[in-house]
């Protein structure tokens, strides 16, 4: 056990998701963060690499085997939790730890979105700068992909919504955070994005951060984005 807050980040020995351990640790408020990884191995290098970096630290960070894809998988990690923590402050991507947030005396549920998730501004931000072809006829090259990812950021967004109206009257406090156009490694190629005007990716793990600690708290049920805004649907 620990008095700690309890931080669960699924995914997050790579991309934004190590982004936010790394602003995490960093914080002056001590936290325990539970590093979900597919692969063990993958989560114990990426600790490594953060001891390495940040040496001195008030949070502490553990492992944790998860596959959000495999229902036994995530079964196993939510025992794993509730035998060693008994519950759960904060999750990051949710993958059916619900009961643990329960636990908590302050929970707060996390979904990565994204900026192309919008249908307000969805004619404006087709990313014309990876989008390959637009012009008259058939295929269309690199703008199917496009169209896939931000259907499903959509709806996550509405997951998102459901969730908040399921759990607000737990005092669960849920939101979507756009962490804007940054160089992650799921386009496959950061510094493509980088010259393309992408951000760095610490910037999506600061935001992921300053939510956890209450700065976003008035922005509930939404979509929340760099410098205080809010994301239209």
């Amino acid at each position: 056990m620990t008095s700690k807050d309890i931080i669960l980040i699924t995914g997050a020995n790579t991309g934004i998701g190590f982004e936010a351990v790394k602003a995490i640790i960093r914080s002056e408020l001590p936290y325990h963060v539970l590093m979900g990884s597919r692969t063990p191995a993958k989560a114990d290098a990426a600790i490594a690499q953060l001891k390495k970096e940040i040496p001195e630290t008030k949070s502490t960070i553990e492992a944790l085997q998860v596959d959000i894809t495999d229902d036994q998988s995530i079964e196993k990690a939510v025992e794993a939790v509730k035998s060693k923590f008994g519950k759960l402050d904060v999750l990051v991507n949710n993958a059916a730890f619900v009961s643990l947030l329960l636990k908590s005396t302050s929970p707060r549920l996390i979904f990565l979105t994204s900026g192309l998730s919008t249908l307000e501004g969805s004619s404006a931000i087709l990313v014309p700068k990876l989008a390959t072809s637009n012009e008259p006829g058939w295929p269309k090259t690199g703008i199917l992909a496009h169209m896939a990812y931000r259907s499903s950021k959509a709806a996550l967004n509405m997951v998102m919504v459901a969730w908040h109206s399921l759990l607000k009257v737990d005092g669960v406090r849920t939101w979507s955070i756009s962490p804007g156009f940054l160089a992650t490694g799921l386009g496959g190629n950061p510094e493509m994005l980088k010259k393309a005007g992408a951000g760095d990716p610490s910037l999506g793990g600061d935001l992921i951060k300053r939510v956890i600690e209450g700065e976003r708290d008035a922005d509930v049920g939404k979509v929340v984005t760099q410098n205080g805004e809010v994301q239209p649907w």
